[in-house]
């Protein structure tokens, strides 16, 4: 991708950028900016190790929680368009026991509602610390390394549905259980799927379910409270506060250890430059990874009116990202029309499609860089 140089903007995201280190919101982060297939802005600032004084650098590899999401759904949207699966193909077809009961019932899920979360299923992170995720044990696709993948849709099934299958949105572990599927589908593993429908094609080498190079990987860190007390950095076990719920659960080893279920919610590690590669792929329409009708869709609302909880109103979900439908009731510094989500590792992203915007923020702090005050400062430097 070439380079060019936007003195406004790059002074407003330096200013975003310098606040946040000085306030101790953040360790270290990549934010990187591509317009119309050109990088206007790339900078690399703090520390991937702070403890050990490593800063963050271009090729620095980050465990990328969420924006496992868009990849995954990719993913399996190629093999849509191959005719290996059906968006509207039951999960039974190629996961018969995976029948979760919802009052007494068991009805059926689609593909379409595993990737648009709208299955009925949820987070142990959404729910407070006696809920049914909790109680059984499921996996944030982040924590208990070592769970297998019959384990962990065993105790999905368990915990049940929260509401009918199509009835409302809630983020949930069904790209887990869609990875799951997509493994019976293609008869690979997940990792091997993404690293032939998807990095492979955008010459993505250090982006997958396995860390290349431990040496170039950051250090996790948990928010602190600034700036008395600075991030904390992130020991075997981290839970992270999260509402008034039961908080994110951490196990950063989990990256390193491949007995793990491979999470296709959460599981990924990448560079920040080659996650963009893969945004600029999807917002110039697929890049050989998906048609452009495919990429579209991916940009646009898949949920009707349903309300997306963790966004409020004027918004949408499409396939691996919500969308911006209206800017008058969401109160959003956004476009309508931008497709974004985050990872709370502590990253955020978003695609302008009418303005040739791809924009990344990674960081190793979580969850600041996901909701913080740094990732809101950068969005709104962005579009100001």
């Amino acid at each position: 991708m070439s380079e060019t140089t936007d003195t406004g903007l790059a002074g407003r995201i330096d200013a975003a950028v310098d606040k946040a280190l000085a306030e101790r919101r953040i360790v270290g982060a990549s934010v990187l900016v591509a317009r119309d297939g050109r990088l206007a802005y790339s900078r690399h600032a703090g520390l991937a190790d702070r403890e050990a004084g490593r800063p963050i650098a271009d090729d620095t590899i980050f465990r990328l929680a969420s924006l496992t999401k868009p990849m995954v759904t990719a993913a399996a949207l190629s093999l849509v368009e191959a005719g290996a699966i059906g968006l509207e193909d039951p999960v039974t077809r190629w996961l018969p026991d995976f029948r979760p009961q919802y009052e007494g019932a068991a009805p059926a899920i689609t593909v379409r509602q595993l990737l648009t979360h709208t299955a009925g299923l949820s987070y142990g992170f959404m729910q407070p610390a006696d809920g049914p995720y909790l109680q059984l044990e499921v996996s944030d696709g982040m924590d208990q390394p070592g769970l297998s993948f019959d384990d962990e849709l065993s105790r999905v099934v368990r915990a049940g549905l929260f509401y009918p299958p199509g009835a409302a949105w809630l983020y949930s572990v069904a790209m887990d259980v869609l990875g799951a599927a997509l493994e019976k589908a293609a008869g690979k593993s997940l990792p091997t799927i993404v690293a032939e429908r998807v990095a492979a094609p955008l010459g993505m080498s250090d982006t997958g379910f396995v860390v290349t190079d431990a040496s170039r990987l950051a250090v996790p860190y948990a928010d602190g409270t600034p700036p008395q007390k600075p991030p904390v950095r992130m020991g075997e076990a981290c839970t992270v506060p999260f509402f008034d719920l039961s908080g994110i659960r951490f196990a950063p080893g989990r990256a390193f250890d491949l007995t793990s279920f491979p999470s296709g919610g959460a599981g990924m590690v990448g560079t920040a430059r080659e996650f963009l590669s893969f945004l600029e792929a999807i917002r110039t329409g697929g890049g050989g990874v998906v048609g452009a009708d495919t990429a579209r869709q991916m940009m646009s609302n898949q949920t009707g009116e349903l309300v997306i909880v963790t966004n409020g109103p004027g918004w949408g979900f499409g396939f691996g990202g919500a969308v911006h439908l209206d800017p008058a009731l969401s109160g959003s510094v956004h476009s309508k029309g931008v497709w974004l989500w985050g990872g709370v590792y502590g990253h955020s992203w978003f695609v302008d499609p009418a303005r040739k915007l791809s924009v990344l923020v990674m960081t190793n702090t979580a969850i600041e860089g996901m909701t913080g005050a740094f990732a809101v400062d950068v969005a709104a430097a962005v579009q100001a």
